[in-house]
């Protein structure tokens, strides 16, 4: 049965992720012939099942926007569970018994109710008493069963979560860093109980089944003995079950160590462990306190304290203006790695550890991956707050809003507000320099290593300082020079796009440079008569352009880019034979490396690529001619002819169209 779960999984993934190329993203990365015979097999495997998982094709969501959550009251008062720091106290409190170790998820708790093999309910824990009906949003869960082979009435509790990978995704798309979520048990938590279900399907919830609450009469039910036996039970209905492991007293601390050793590369947020009996007869013998129940425990790790001293303190300025203290200390090893700042977050705090330099301080890892100080245990108080800004030099000012004391440039032309700029410099299309995203040109700013462009080509200066950085190493730091060397050798062309000149995109970058024969003295000293002869220049983009490279420190930032920078001025020869062809391409492409090294060989050619098809496309490009796409059946309706690779690159070869 896990077999053919698993081969759910695998090709309700293949499914989703070819919808989404096919409908978000307008290409193909599948003939509608396999993605039918992927799809009949999947049912197929869901009738021979009786696993219906939330994100499958075969489920058509219907999404639902309420005006607030319904509020129900749980049969039975859920508990909160007692806790340990102490590995002996666990195989003290386990005793003779066996028990099962898992994971102590860090999300919200859910309770999953099925009649007839159907989901027909989902709980919130709330305040233990009420829970919120979240029904609508359980069922656009990742990984949650919609239907179940089990027809009894069942009900179960488990933890909603979002991976750690997802959350990353999520938040880099935000673009305000205050903006952001602090983790991911916050954004679960809103996303589980989002009004409109649509988000909630967005922020990717996965639920992990971690204990049976009810299961009713059926000949398939589970055995009522064993935790173990309920959640290998529970697996083979299709849900995912929290990772757990069977311990005796003499095992459990040797576990413990085990689970501790998978932290760093656990994708699911925890923020400890949970041991509980695995006899249930025996758990309710037990009964419960006021608080806790008596046949589970939880177990946090404990926070491993250093004592070191405060070297300086470091302003780290960010895009939103804000300019953020971070305490710099003598290395100490904590939790496995060798530590030496930490974020004091903003004034206020630094402020309440009465900071100053030469302090002793005690340093710890919030569940053991985020440093912090513990104690300042001289308190001398005798940190100056910068009045320029560490970036820009700009003037600053201190803001008190709920009674926060935070620090922020006031310069609207400060470097560090400007990240976006770099992010555009370092694109596909612009310098296509792998390695740097938004968050990392951040750090390299926050940190000093850049002030202009040519500084990205420079950071070899840095790297003792970026391979102590926290996702950096020797490794990725290697990486980063390489895609800086290749950088580093472009194109007029690309180097004017990234240069974010407003109005100026790829393809007018490209007739510019065209135009001046890919000579870039040429093109910086264009004047605004000279853009308006080229094709797609109209006024505004000739006047932004002109000011542009009018402007002394931006001529100044050129200059000393063409300092580090190898441009190729080559004049490629053209035939122009598709000159004033535009194609549209679509499907898997077999001979060329991608659609991008397609598109440049058609307007090496004169031709032009579009996205959609139209009455002014000329041809659409499909390996598949007969495929019943949309874009294959919106050509047929225009009478656009549909070619293969193969045909396009004959063209190409020839220099000619047959």
């Amino acid at each position: 049965m896990e077999d053919k779960k698993n081969l759910i999984k695998e090709k309700i993934d293949i499914l989703n992720r070819a919808a989404k190329a096919y409908y978000q993203d307008a290409t193909e990365i599948m003939s509608n012939l396999e993605y039918d015979r992927l799809y009949d097999e999947l049912v197929a495997l869901e009738e021979e099942t009786g696993i219906i998982l939330a994100n499958s094709p075969t489920q058509n969501v219907g999404y639902e926007i309420l005006s607030e959550l319904p509020k129900e009251r749980h049969p039975s008062r859920m508990l909160s569970l007692d806790k340990t720091k102490d590995r002996n106290a666990l195989a003290e409190w386990l005793g003779d018994h066996k028990g099962l170790l898992s994971w102590k998820l860090d999300g919200l708790t859910i309770v999953l109710t099925y009649e007839d093999g159907k989901l027909v309910k989902a709980l919130t824990r709330g305040n233990g008493d009420v829970g919120e009906v979240i029904t609508g949003n359980a069922r656009v869960f990742e990984n949650t069963p919609v239907e179940i082979p089990f027809k009894g009435r069942l009900v179960l509790r488990g933890e909603a979560v979002i991976k750690y990978s997802d959350f990353e995704k999520i938040n880099e798309s935000i673009d305000d860093v205050d903006a952001r979520y602090k983790n991911p048990r916050n954004l679960c938590s809103g996303s589980v109980r989002q009004l409109n279900n649509r988000i909630t399907a967005e922020r990717k919830v996965n639920f992990f089944a971690f204990s049976l609450v009810e299961a009713g009469e059926s000949e398939n039910g589970p055995g009522m003995e064993s935790r173990e036996e309920q959640l290998r039970w529970l697996g083979h209905q299709g849900f995912d079950v929290v990772q757990y492991r069977v311990v005796d007293k003499a095992k459990v601390v040797e576990a413990v160590g085990q689970f501790e050793s998978e932290i760093e590369d656990n994708d699911l947020p925890s923020d400890g462990l949970v041991l509980t009996l695995d006899d249930i007869p025996y758990s309710r013998s037990l009964g419960t306190t006021a608080k806790f129940p008596r046949d589970s425990i939880a177990f946090k790790w404990m926070d491993q304290e250093a004592e070191t001293t405060l070297k300086e303190i470091e302003w780290s300025a960010s895009r939103t203006g804000l300019i953020n203290p971070v305490a710099i200390f003598d290395p100490v090893e904590l939790e496995g790695t060798t530590v030496s700042r930490a974020s004091v977050h903003n004034i206020s705090v630094m402020r309440d550890l009465k900071l100053g330099i030469g302090d002793r301080i005690t340093v710890y890892k919030a569940n053991m991956i985020i440093p912090q100080i513990a104690e300042n245990l001289t308190g001398s108080n005798n940190i100056r707050i910068p009045e320029a800004c560490p970036v820009c030099g700009g003037k600053t000012a201190v803001k008190n809003e709920t009674g926060v004391e935070t620090l922020y440039c006031t310069n609207e032309n400060c470097l560090a507000k400007q990240i976006k700029s770099f992010t555009l410099f370092v694109s596909r299309d612009a310098l296509n320099i792998d390695g740097l995203s938004e968050a990392t040109i951040e750090k390299f700013i926050a940190r000093g290593f850049i002030k202009e462009f040519a500084d990205l080509f420079r950071l070899e200066e840095h790297r003792a300082d970026i391979v102590e950085m926290e996702g950096f190493g020797v490794k990725s730091f290697d990486n980063l020079q390489r895609s800086l060397e290749k950088a580093s050798h472009t194109t007029p062309e690309r180097l004017l796009y990234a240069l974010g000149i407003p109005g100026i995109g790829v393809a007018n970058a490209k007739n510019i440079s065209k135009a001046c024969d890919r000579k870039w003295a040429v093109m910086e000293s264009l004047t605004r008569e000279d853009l308006l002869e080229i094709d797609g220049i109209g006024e505004i983009m000739a006047e932004g352009y002109v000011s542009f490279f009018d402007d002394s420190v931006r001529k100044q930032v050129v200059s000393d880019l063409l300092e580090v920078l190898t441009l190729d001025e080559t004049v490629e020869e053209s035939a122009d034979f598709l000159k004033g062809i535009t194609f549209v391409i679509t499907g898997s492409l077999n001979s060329f490396a991608n659609r991008d090294a397609l598109k440049a060989e058609i307007e090496k050619a004169g031709g032009k690529v579009a996205g959609s098809v139209s009455s002014k496309t000329g041809y659409l490009i499909n390996n598949d001619v007969m495929s019943t796409s949309g874009k294959n059946k919106k050509a047929r309706e225009l009478g656009v002819p549909v070619i293969s690779e193969e045909t396009i690159a004959g063209w190409l070869q020839r220099g000619s169209i047959e």
